[in-house]
């Protein structure tokens, strides 16, 4: 009998800072035997997202750990973001994916909200199907008034009392704990800075105003573009293609158009291929039927994959690699070889780090990959495991590869910030924003590195025993990476006015990189054992 398996999408109130990040997915893990798939932030929501699944008690105990750290991490007396919010941890539901009903998984959510508001003492509103009101079944009625309009209706006025907890909002503020069908969050950007218009499309879009049942939309500014936020509570009866053909409609009304969208977090699979059956305009297609992955799944026995006994087995074919997170762009590496060489301050050393950062990762994906296509026995029981691995793998290795176009951008505006004029009033307040944020970078690559070399050593360890040595080869690589991203990071921070963050980003680095050549060192120990070299 399958185990029960519980999705949590909790949403957090930081995307500035990847160390909070880091730290509260390692309580996650920590917690309980769930599996990560997906976490990102957003700098200008100051929001990060976070998608693990496992069974309902594992889920209920990592996600009670996530809200503890979030509570210590994060002050909402100084969160400033455009994405609506309550708390540190501002909203936790919990999905239905297999073996357990919506029910079921509301009930998880008030046992979760009752221990957060009595151990934690922070305040809890159940919503969506778990809420206790009828009128809280509806999340922006509870974010009604953010987390600065809370803090002084929760304690005056009655309706704003919570469900759990105390009526007073601490510095980590209040938590949203429901149960919903699983959620799309799409995001559409428009060929305009004008956040208005986002505005307008969202209004006539959303449920709320009189536009599509099942979808919740703002309109925000991000990145300098103005956007349109989508969540679609209800796929099946509003599809996302739906949805976009709307905001398409809407926006020629401004005379603007969508150039690009974005997903946060996971999507159905079901979902995207409705939206490719309408754009293709295709009839009649049956996806169990027409769709070549899925015939596959289903060959005869004769026919299935076959493996010669023993370790001289010729290499096994690795399974497509597409990973669940949002494309990075690949660069040519010949041309980018090439761009290195011609003596330009850029693409430089940070940028190379972070490439190398995104090949070590890439080798661990490979390697959790082969092993998940083994069809031997004995690597049965730890192909969950590898899944986990490769989904993980491939999300550090697109972040890494987006580092690089950081690291050329935030070399870019220090170079501008000096070019400023001297008499210039903001010049020297605009170097030291734009120094910070070079210094974060080779840190971000830091933490994503040493995230890789933790997933190459489980590869190594428990891994194909054939790849244990293209595992290590992971390893070299992405210490390779925080060795040089840790001097870039103390390269800047010297020049910080600030002296307390300077030595807290120098520090960090320093303390990455010891834990990295520990871990490196045992990882080739590992594979030197694997290989029966030693």
């Amino acid at each position: 009998m399958n185990t029960p398996l519980v999705e949590c999408v909790p949403n957090f109130s930081d995307g500035r800072r990847p160390q909070v990040l880091e730290a509260i997915v390692s309580a996650i893990q920590r917690a309980a035997p769930v599996s990560v798939l997906d976490y990102s932030s957003d700098h200008d929501h100051n929001r990060s997202v976070v998608t693990f699944v496992g069974a309902p008690d594992d889920v209920l105990e990592a996600a009670f750990a996530a809200i503890q750290i979030a509570a210590q991490l994060i002050d909402m007396e100084v969160h400033r973001g455009q994405h609506p919010r309550i708390g540190a941890t501002d909203v936790v539901p919990f999905v239905p994916l297999r073996g357990i009903t919506l029910e079921q998984c509301a009930e998880l959510a008030r046992r979760l909200g009752e221990r957060v508001g009595t151990e934690l003492g922070i305040p809890v509103y159940l919503y969506e199907a778990a809420a206790r009101r009828p009128e809280r079944q509806n999340l922006e009625a509870v974010r009604r008034g953010e987390y600065e309009g809370l803090k002084s209706a929760i304690q005056s006025d009655p309706e704003r009392a919570p469900d759990f907890g105390p009526s007073q909002l601490g510095k980590a503020g209040a938590v949203a704990i429901g149960a919903r069908p699983p959620l799309i969050a799409f995001n559409v950007y428009l060929n305009t800075s004008e956040v208005e218009i986002a505005k307008q499309i969202a209004k006539a879009v959303r449920h709320s105003s009189g536009g599509l049942r099942y979808v919740k939309a703002l309109g925000l500014l991000v990145d300098g573009k103005a956007q349109v936020s989508l969540n679609l509570t209800d796929y099946k009866h509003t599809p996302i293609q739906r949805a976009l053909e709307l905001i398409r409609r809407e926006a020629d009304r401004y005379g603007v158009r969508p150039v690009r969208t974005e997903l946060i977090g996971l999507i159905p699979e079901d979902a995207l291929i409705e939206a490719a059956i309408w754009y293709l305009q295709l009839s009649d297609f049956d996806p169990n039927q027409r769709i070549l992955e899925r015939r596959l799944q289903n060959l005869p026995p004769h026919l299935a994959a076959a493996e010669p006994p023993g370790d001289s087995a010729p290499p096994e074919p690795a399974v497509p690699k597409e990973a669940t997170v949002r494309a990075a762009p690949t660069p040519d590496l010949a041309a980018f070889a090439q761009s290195v060489a011609q003596g330009t301050p850029m693409p430089g050393g940070g940028a190379v780090a972070a490439l190398v950062g995104a090949l070590a990762a890439a080798l661990g994906e490979m390697v959790a990959r082969l092993t998940i296509a083994s069809s031997r026995e004995r690597y049965a029981p730890v192909k969950a495991e590898m899944e986990a691995l490769a989904s993980r793998a491939a999300a550090l290795r697109h972040a890494l590869l987006e580092a690089i176009e950081r690291d050329s951008r935030a070399f870019n505006a220090v170079v501008s910030a000096y070019q400023l004029p001297p008499t210039q009033p903001e010049r020297e307040q605009s170097i030291q924003a734009a120094l910070r944020d070079a210094a974060q970078v080779p840190l971000d690559v830091i933490m994503h590195c040493l995230e890789v070399i933790k997933l190459v050593r489980t590869a190594t360890d428990r891994g194909l025993d054939r790849a244990a040595a293209d595992a290590a080869t992971g390893a070299y690589m992405a210490q390779a990476a925080i060795e040089s991203s840790a001097l870039n990071v103390r390269v800047n921070a010297a020049l910080l006015n600030d002296s307390v963050l300077a030595h807290a980003l120098t520090q960090q680095a320093l303390s990455a990189v010891g834990e990295a050549r520990a871990l490196c060192a045992d990882v080739i120990v590992i594979a030197e054992t694997r290989a029966k070299l030693r």
